[in-house]
């Protein structure tokens, strides 16, 4: 999996990088289709509020996106990655109930 991390009008540290790629590695977890994942932090330029950005792109074109806007960097790290789970979550039991159809049912619809 592919791991891009963008800060926009703020610098990097290191500390920061780390957490977001400790984070982000375990989408995979929840979807094993997820290809790459583009991390865009942004900063204000007060300096008051930061914004954080997720997009993670998997097969079969799904794409999944979530952003957090808030003061402490963190937390905005942890609740955007919270909301890709959640709708990566949701794409793989969507997929798994596609997959595993009750016959039984669709028998008796038919007749």
């Amino acid at each position: 999996m592919d791991i891009r991390i963008i800060g926009k009008h703020m610098e990097m540290t290191e500390v920061i990088k780390t957490r977001i790629e400790e984070k982000v590695a375990g989408l995979p977890k929840f979807y094993n289709s997820v290809l790459d994942v583009e991390v865009i932090v942004e900063g204000s330029k007060d300096g008051a509020t930061n914004s954080v950005e997720i997009i993670a792109r998997s097969r079969h074109n799904h794409v999944f996106v979530a952003k957090h806007t808030g003061q402490d960097m963190y937390v905005c790290v942890d609740e955007a990655v919270k909301k890709v789970e959640r709708q990566v979550t949701k794409q793989k039991e969507k997929e798994r109930d596609n997959k595993h159809v009750d016959n039984k049912n669709i028998e008796s619809e038919v007749e």
